[in-house]
């Protein structure tokens, strides 16, 4: 792990009273229009992460129908009217201000930026990334992510979520981050861990999809331990 406590050090920690305490009340930035982002994407060095556009249902479903991509998500496998209407209805997610409010992020891979085998003859979008609020009682924050499989093992991952990850406590001020995560997903729980989260639990049984129960896995990253990776 990047240097993050674990969860059973985070417990016994003596001084961590006083550094919740320090960290002061919830104070999320919102409302927060992710129209901004529309305007002004987040920009990597390969990458452009806007907002998730209707427009974009046909990209989005070449990877969507993907029983590699579904095995770890709670997706159906969906025809493609029902999917490009699944996509619309992720698309419309723009104003973070209640729970349970979301904006996905299209993660954009410019042809000039490609590498591998790969065509790169096109701007591609390579998959997207979420942002949902969990409680802003609390100040919790969830993030999310999809990446298309051609694209994956070169970094591309790890590259988006770090820029969601900062965008999120720089513009939007929650006190935790968090990852829910189906428990097999090997490739992901890394990810987390790259970003500097902690696995804090296993959900047993949590969820029944594809026929069988699946564990969930819960990661989480808190302000100050962010801040502490940027320092």
């Amino acid at each position: 792990m990047t240097g993050a406590k674990s969860t059973s050090d985070l417990l016994a920690d003596p001084e961590r009273p006083a550094a919740a305490a320090a960290d002061g009340p919830p104070a999320l930035r919102f409302p927060f229009d992710a129209a901004t982002l529309t305007e002004q994407p987040l920009r990597t060095e390969r990458l452009v992460l806007r907002p998730l556009e209707a427009s974009d249902a046909a990209e989005v479903y070449e990877y969507q129908r993907i029983p590699e991509v579904l095995r770890y998500l709670p997706w159906p496998m969906r025809e493609r009217a029902e999917a490009y209407a699944h996509t619309a209805r992720r698309a419309a997610g723009r104003m973070l201000a209640a729970d349970g409010d979301f904006v996905f992020l299209a993660a954009i891979l410019p042809a000039a930026a490609a590498d591998g085998p790969v065509p790169a003859d096109r701007d591609r979008l390579i998959g997207d990334f979420m942002i949902r609020v969990s409680s802003v009682q609390h100040a919790q924050l969830e993030l999310g992510w999809v990446l298309h499989p051609d694209f994956q093992g070169r970094g591309y991952a790890r590259e988006a979520a770090t820029a969601v990850r900062d965008f999120a406590f720089e513009h939007l001020n929650p006190h935790r981050v968090q990852a829910f995560l189906d428990a097999r997903n090997a490739a992901s729980a890394a990810l987390c861990e790259r970003l500097g989260m902690r696995r804090e639990a296993t959900l047993l049984e949590e969820e029944f999809n594809d026929g069988e129960w699946q564990d969930t896995a819960v990661y989480g990253i808190l302000r100050r331990e962010w801040a502490a990776l940027r320092a």
